[in-house]
């Protein structure tokens, strides 16, 4: 430009360059003021003594701090008025920018160079950045008197600004000129800065006053365990999460645990939130004439929570409208890039105090104003969209936290009765928790959505109406009549997931019975039929999945095609109607405003879904919050607050809930509740006394009646009556666990006011053994010692892996039933409390272990301690240690006293008593089997453990990584491994989906976004086409009749680029919609060949892989791992291609336009390769912490729901909570990090597209190439903003994802048995075996090639119809022989002969179909009885008939409704376990086979099923031939022959009476045990 040669000529004195060259430049003849370059040379002072003064103080003071470069956050401390501050020094920042754009643009308009129109305005830019630094600094090190400095700046900024202005406006300068205007806002910022600084003296005192005011930082920052530093960093830092990034990048070395992301801040912690909701909810209760109205919830939540949700939408609507800037300033350079070459020199005449003054307006004419504009624009909008996201999150959190502490407390006052009666239900709260809550949490997040929306459609419609006129509206009606579309599909998916979920549990339940009754379906070779059965629900799940596909992609389809078909729309009929032709400028704004107006449509249809959604889940919390709890305290208390009449008179009216809903929803403190009242008119020797007790369990009807009893102070009093006669009942009654009808209950003052409670359904928390029994009480090793001892858990325990510090419970190691009655009785002995009451707590324990309980533990441990004991039971022979007996019957007391008196008094109860007796001790006589029911417990606890430690190399292929990653700690090894993206796991996941399908995908998904291109390309040719065919036709205005031909030929041109635009957007429509549903097809194909593996894999695999891997392991990758699989890859893959193939074609079209734009490529995607590299890492970390602080929580909910009576018998309330609540807040701080993660990534990504944006114009600009391509290139540099970060986090996501496929992949390689054999099926007789001949030769068995062998050359010959018995020790190789028949096991040398076939050459599938076995445990599966006893459905009716009646039970089924097709739940629930084990007989019984193979399981049958069981086998199979395993010696004394093993070889083989008698052999030895 010719201003370049004007400064080289005047460049002799640089003074003369500073007021230009102009005669009277430096003349000062009117004033030394008059001269305004003098007054600008004056507004230079100010900001050159800033930077002399701070600077030295900047760098002293970072010399002295580089000792201790990280200061640490405690002394984080803001000055008052500390983020108006911020705001203002950005908006002085503005300001001056504004005034250097101002200032270089007049001086061009000037024949010479005058720098003092930009120089002054540079300088102050920098002083105000240094200001800020400088603030930060001070603030930091807390040394307040330093402010002074920036004080005396705002000051003469002020003085010398304003005397700026006077000059203006003398020369009667007004708002019209843009400088003026400048340098009023610059007047009142200064001041405003200045306002701010007197207040800082003010509050602080540090100068001008005697005694400067002693500050601390804020209470968090005291506490080094907060890590959170959001709410406490600088307003910069907030905006860009600049304080996370030594997180974020430490993650790269090392994972980020728990300890890394510390507490929560005091503010965000649930106990607080939870507090502001109760608070706003009960005030609603006190407000309201109408009691029984229910407050409402919304109400409470818009009080606690409505300010920052209005926060949030003011950032939302600042950030909209700054949105529509894009469009704007590229219309603005587009236009002004053809007539920003000649500039306008001839305005000289108008300069008042010698320079040119502009207006606004011909600022924002100038291309590289405009470019600098819509960066600052584009940075600003995508700040502020950060900030409306982040303030909603934090409070979507701290609503979620309220609201989980707000459901706990009221979970723990819920009556019983509602549990119990199944108004409220489990699986009801848990769905509270997990499901409503995060509904809610979610709503909030989309919740400013619903306001800022419309306005954004509206602003956009006006916009577009503005630049193209009345097709505009055609554009946007297509919008609007396509958005209702999208609503209808969005609530269909929600539809189909229901269902698909409701398909899944089913599967899973099926799964999950199968993996338990594995050993059964293999040895009967029915695992092929139960995986059909498996198969076809997933192939119901499957059809639900295909719709879920479809209509995904039909919502991808539109989200993608509804702009094409805008455009299309509006430029068609634009082409047609309007007289103007289609300006370059205006086509590119109304095609970036169409791609601003989709997001919010696409969205809307979401919001309203998640609002309608909210409301059912609101209405649901609201029902569980006005449920009935229990009674207050008063009466336990016994002050007489409600009289017997006011009890009366309810109950004649038969509405006893009356009085539990009124005003009774307080919520407790959170404090241990007072010890209970004393009643001074007491005995001193009753310790609990019910007077007139009528109590009920809800209904009008009262279950307890007129109960009058006393139980005396250390005493052991005892409960009995038949079953349902309410025993159990009445001990709830005394702890004030059901409603009181009318009546008393009261305590005796020496009892404390907890009571150790053990239940008959024994509770479990999920801890350690150990944390079981102590509850929360102080460890004493000796009390603990003794406690164990009495419950005889020693043994039990010496088996877990880790001790008493094992965890058990729902998510740790399954114990049985017997264990974990015996913790329950361990925790109430072990508690220091003058009651105990145990609810029958011998019911799941054999007879040694409820002996020695009642001795050591009841009469020895509680009695010494002189405790009171209530004991409720069903074993008769233990009523003689009673002090005090209390026999009921249905629902009152029939007898109280002691054993004596009710002898004397009431003979007849006494001899039906002593009948029971009887009966009991004969069972006692027979009983003390060789293996009781415990042993057996404890056997199948020993192999669970004993087989995983030999395996336990393989358990969990985690586990094998975190092992690698400690051997190398070298740090550059580790970091790349994590780094690593999955390629391996993505390439078997799309190799799943079929090579037709992923070739499908990739190549209609380029050829989708080349069409997108190819579209845009034609507009930009299009519109360009006319403009310079305008001008042409300008030229020629003269020759008229020119014109006329001229606008025909112009107007067939202009037509002619319609067809071709129409059928580019028919294409790019119909490629939306091939690509939408290959990418979902090809999700479900993989999904359904993956499960369809992972099923016959798992089932095919030997039986010693379920000895080893653990049935959780397994069915997690059929649940969560499937669920990922089916659910969530594919749409993540979807949106990771879509995002990056647009961001790849965006790029490709700037660099096509301007290739300049390639140079500043490089330094960005640098930066874009660092940012996802770090992210990625720190994502998948603080996902996994999320998720594995989650599942705790949920568990913490259910137990606590199920354990209800004992944590409110034991009143350890207050300690549930508090648990609660951390780990609320543990959760609640993942969840913060992981958010504000993902915030630090979009912004960081946002900045980069902001400057993308900024280089492509420049490039555009300063190459001035074809209007209608840089309109282009802006576009698509536009959306690019919008799509950068998807890329990353999609990436994050399809990473956690694909650990999903790797799971169910490293199960894919599991070994199969070999179930081929080498024989031909053809080759085996149809009967064989015929006769049951058995050869054993020298035989040896092992589980697994890695362990020793359990059988060692063992040899027998077994003749046909033989009844032979095994017996031994426990682990002496009997079971492990029984699996050598199946060939279950690895045989590896010999071999066994059945009727002249050696087995291990057959195919499995024919052996075990041959051969029939009952096992120890009996499996029932869920379905109909025919099921059960013959899935393959080969016999008749009759025969199944026959089998049922030979096993007694004929009478039973027929007496079902159904007969042979009725129903048998989960597990066989519903018919005892004796019933089970006849149904496992019948079983056995309807395949005839010639041997049969009993492992005999006596312990959970009574003595009189125990002989039907000894005859049936003897008559009905009495021409087979039969192999017992037997744990009680006397069943096979009547045996054929006898089998003794032990440690895997045979000791003794022979004929029982032979065995007898050798006195010294080990047969007489069991047989004299058993006797």
């Amino acid at each position: 430009m010719s201003t370049k040669s004007n400064f080289s000529a005047q460049s002799g004195d640089m003074g003369l360059s500073f007021c230009g060259n102009g005669t009277n430049a430096y003349s000062v003849g009117k004033g030394v003021l008059d001269n305004g370059c003098f007054v600008d040379a004056i507004n230079l002072v100010p900001h050159v003594f800033l930077l002399f003064i701070t600077f030295p103080i900047l760098f002293i003071g970072w010399g002295s701090q580089s000792s201790k470069v990280q200061i640490h956050h405690n002394t984080w401390l803001h000055f008052p008025g500390h983020n108006l501050r911020w705001i203002l020094t950005f908006t002085l920042l503005f300001v001056h920018v504004c005034e250097i754009a101002e200032g270089i643009v007049s001086n061009t308009q000037m024949e010479s160079n005058h720098l003092h129109l930009f120089m002054p305005a540079l300088m102050g830019f920098i002083a105000a950045t240094t200001s800020v630094v400088y603030y930060h600094n001070i603030e930091t090190a807390n040394f307040p008197k330093l402010l002074l400095a920036l004080f005396i700046y705002w000051i003469l900024a002020f003085i010398t600004k304003m005397i700026k202005l006077w000059k203006f406006a003398e020369a009667s300068l007004g708002v019209q000129e843009l400088r003026f205007c400048i340098t009023a806002l610059l007047v009142v910022l200064y001041g405003l800065l200045m306002a701010v600084e007197i207040n800082v003296i003010r509050v602080r005192k540090y100068v001008f006053f005697a005694n400067p005011q002693r500050v601390k930082p804020p209470e968090d920052l005291q506490d080094l365990g907060v890590r959170f530093l959001q709410p406490f960093v600088n307003l910069l830092s907030k905006a860009t999460y600049w304080w996370m990034n030594p997180l974020i990048i430490g993650a790269h070395k090392r994972p980020i645990e728990l300890k890394k992301i510390g507490k929560l801040p005091i503010a965000m912690r649930a106990l607080t939130n939870y507090l502001r909701l109760k608070d706003s909810y009960e005030e609603q209760r006190q407000n309201t004439e109408d009691p029984e109205k229910s407050p409402s919830i919304w109400k409470s939540m818009y009080r606690a929570f409505g300010g920052p949700i209005l926060l949030s939408s003011t950032f939302r609507y600042m950030a909209d409208l700054l949105g529509f800037a894009g469009p704007l300033c590229i219309s603005g350079i587009v236009e002004h890039l053809d007539n920003s070459t000649e500039i306008n020199r001839t305005k000289t005449g108008n300069m008042p105090l010698g320079v040119y003054f502009m207006s606004s307006t011909e600022l924002l004419q100038n291309t590289s104003v405009l470019a600098v504009l819509l960066f600052l624009a584009l940075v600003l909008q995508r700040t502020f969209l950060q900030a409306s996201y982040y303030v909603t999150i934090e409070t979507g959190i701290n609503l979620r936290g309220a609201l989980l502490a707000m459901i706990y407390n009221k979970m723990l006052r819920l009556s019983t009765s509602n549990m119990s009666m199944g108004e409220m239900t489990l699986g009801q709260i848990n769905n509270l928790v997990a499901i409503e809550t995060n509904q809610l949490m979610w709503f909030l997040f989309l919740c400013p959505n619903l306001w800022a929306m419309p306005v954004q459609i509206i602003m956009g419609v006006i916009l577009l109406y503005y630049l193209l006129g009345k097709s505009a509206l055609i554009g946007a009606g297509v919008i609007l009549l396509l958005a209702p579309v999208q609503y209808l599909i969005a609530t269909k998916l929600a539809d189909t997931q229901k269902s698909t979920l409701d398909y899944s549990t089913d599967r899973l339940k099926k799964t999950t019975e199968i993996l338990k009754g594995i050993k059964l379906l293999k040895l009967y070779a029915w695992e092929n039929i139960f995986c059909d059965r498996v198969e076809e629900t997933r192939g119901k799940e499957l059809t639900s999945l295909k719709t879920f596909a479809l209509y995904t992609s039909m919502s991808i389809f539109l989200n993608a095609a509804i702009p094409i078909a805008a455009v299309l729309a509006t430029f068609v009929t634009h082409a047609y109607i309007e007289e103007v032709r289609l300006s370059p400028a205006k086509a590119f704004a109304s095609l970036a405003l169409f791609h601003i107006l989709v997001t919010p449509l696409f969205l809307l249809s979401t919001v309203v879904r998640f609002a309608v959604k909210a409301l059912v889940s609101v209405q649901k919390l609201s029902e569980f919050l006005q449920s009935d709890e229990i009674g207050d305290d008063s009466w336990r208390n016994g002050d007489m607050s409600m009289s017997l009449e006011v009890g009366k008179k309810y109950k004649y009216q038969g509405d006893t809930t009356a009085f539990n809903r009124k005003g009774r929803y307080r919520m407790d403190n959170y404090e241990q509740p007072m010890r209970r009242q004393l009643r001074p008119t007491e005995t001193e020797d009753v310790a609990v006394q019910v007077n007139d007790g009528f109590f009920t369990w809800g209904s009008n009807l009262s279950t307890l009646s007129d109960i009058n009893i006393q139980i005396p102070t250390g005493q052991l009093t005892m409960i009995v009556g038949q079953v349902g006669c309410g025993k159990s009942s009445l001990l709830l009654a005394m702890l004030g666990e059901m409603q009181t009808i009318s009546g008393k209950v009261f305590w005796s003052n020496k009892n404390r006011y907890s009571v150790a409670y053990a239940t008959q359904k024994s509770w479990l928390l999920n801890a350690t053994v150990e944390e079981n029994i102590t509850f929360g009480s102080p460890f004493n090793k000796q009390r603990y010692k003794a406690v164990i001892d009495a419950c005889s858990l020693q043994p039990d325990i010496d088996l877990l892996p880790f001790g008493d510090q094992t965890e058990i419970g729902e998510r740790g190691i399954n114990l049985s039933g017997g264990q974990r009655q015996r913790i329950c009785v361990a925790r109430a002995l072990y508690q220091n409390t003058n009651i105990v009451f145990l609810d029958d707590p011998f019911s799941a324990l054999d007879i040694h272990l409820s002996d020695h309980l009642m001795q050591e533990g009841i009469l020895k441990f509680l009695q010494d301690d002189k405790r009171t004991v209530v004991l409720v039971t069903h074993k008769l022979q233990y009523l003689i240690h009673a002090d005090w007996i209390i026999a009921m019957k249905d629902g009152s007391v029939l007898r109280e006293g002691t054993l004596k008196d009710i002898q004397t008094h009431d003979v007849e109860l006494y001899e039906h008593w002593k009948t029971l007796m009887n009966r009991h001790d004969q069972e006692l006589e027979k009983e003390p089997e060789l293996e009781s029911q415990t042993t057996l417990e404890r056997k199948t606890l020993r192999r669970a453990f004993y087989s995983r430690e030999a395996k336990n190399q393989i358990d969990d292929e985690d586990e094998e990584e975190e092992v690698e990653e400690d051997e190398d700690d070298n740090m550059s090894t580790t970091t790349s491994r994590r780094s690593k993206i999955p390629w391996k796991m993505c390439c078997s996941y799309l190799s799943s989906g079929g090579f037709l399908m992923v070739f499908l995908m990739v190549s209609s998904k380029l050829a989708k976004h080349s069409v997108m291109v190819a579209i845009d390309y034609w507009l930009a040719d299009w519109t360009s086409s006319n403009s310079q065919s305008q001008s042409l036709a300008d030229s020629f205005v003269n020759a008229t009749n020119y014109t006329k031909n001229f606008n025909a030929t112009q107007i067939a041109e202009h037509h002619s680029y319609v067809p071709v635009f129409i059928i580019l957007c028919g294409a790019g429509i119909a490629l939306c919609l091939i690509t939408s549903l290959t990418v979902e097809f090809l999700g479900v194909a993989a999904a359904t060949n993956l499960h369809h593996n992972l099923l016959n894999k798992i089932i095919h695999a030997p039986i010693r892989f379920f000895d080893v891997t653990p049935l959780g392991q397994i069915l997690n990758r059929f649940s969560a791992d499937t669920n990922i699989i089916d659910q969530h890859i594919p749409p993540t893959l979807e949106s990771l291609t879509r995002s990056t193939l647009l961001c790849l074609s965006a790029i490709g079209v700037i660099a096509f336009v301007t290739p300049a734009f390639l140079v500043a490529l490089v330094p960005l995607a640098v930066a874009f390769y660092f940012i996802q590299k770090y992210f990625r890492v720190a994502s998948k970390d603080l996902q996994d912490l999320d998720d594995s602080t989650q599942l705790p929580l949920l568990c913490h909910f259910s137990e606590t729901a199920e354990g209800l009576t004992t944590i409110r018998a034991f009143r350890h309330e207050a300690r549930f909570k508090q648990r609660m609540l951390e780990l609320t807040d543990t959760n609640n701080t993942a969840y913060l990090f992981l958010s504000a993660a993902n915030r630090w990534l979009e912004v960081r990504t946002d900045y980069l597209g902001a400057v993308i944006v900024l280089t492509a114009a420049v490039a555009a600009i300063w190459t001035s190439s074809e209007s209608g391509r840089v309109g282009l290139g802006l576009t698509y540099a536009l959306t690019v903003t919008n799509y950068l970060n998807w890329v990353v986090r999609n990436l994050a996501d399809l990473e956690v994802q694909m650990a999903a496929v790797k799971k169910v992949n490293s199960f894919l390689s599991t070994e199969s048995e070999n179930y081929e054999g080498s024989m031909d099926v053809s080759q085996v007789p149809e009967d064989w075996p015929q006769h049951g001949e058995i050869e054993i030769h020298d035989l040896c068995v092992r589980y697994d090639s890695l362990l020793k062998p359990v059988l060692k050359h063992v040899n027998a010959h077994i003749n046909p119809g033989q009844k032979v018995g095994i017996c031994g020790r426990t682990g002496s190789g009997k079971s492990s022989l029984s699996l050598a028949f199946f060939n279950m096991v690895d045989v590896f040398e010999g071999k066994i002969v059945i009727d002249g076939i050696d087995i291990c050459k057959l195919p499995l599938q024919t052996l075990r179909s041959r051969l029939s076995i009952i096992l120890q445990d009996p499996v029932l599966f869920s379905g109909s009885i025919r099921l059960n006893l013959d899935p393959e459905c080969t016999c008749n009716d009759d025969r199944l008939w026959e089998a049922l009646e030979i096993a007694q039970l004929k009478n039973m089924v027929k007496a079902l409704p159904g007969g042979l097709d009725a129903v048998v739940t989960e597990g066989g629930e519903n018919f005892s376990v004796g019933q089970r084990q006849l149904f496992c007989l019948a079983r056995a019984f309807v395949r005839k086979s010639s041997i049969l193979i009993m492992d005999e399981a006596t312990a959970s049958i009574d003595m009189a099923t125990e002989n039907i069981l000894q005859k049936v086998v003897m008559t009905a199979f009495a021409d087979r031939t039969v192999v017992t395993i037997a744990h009680r010696v006397h069943t096979i004394l009547t045996a054929d022959l006898v089998i003794v093993m032990k440690r895997g070889s045979i000791m003794e083989y022979g004929k029982p009476e032979i065995l007898m008698e050798q006195e010294d052999g080990l047969f007489a030895s069991f047989v004299k045990a058993d006797m």
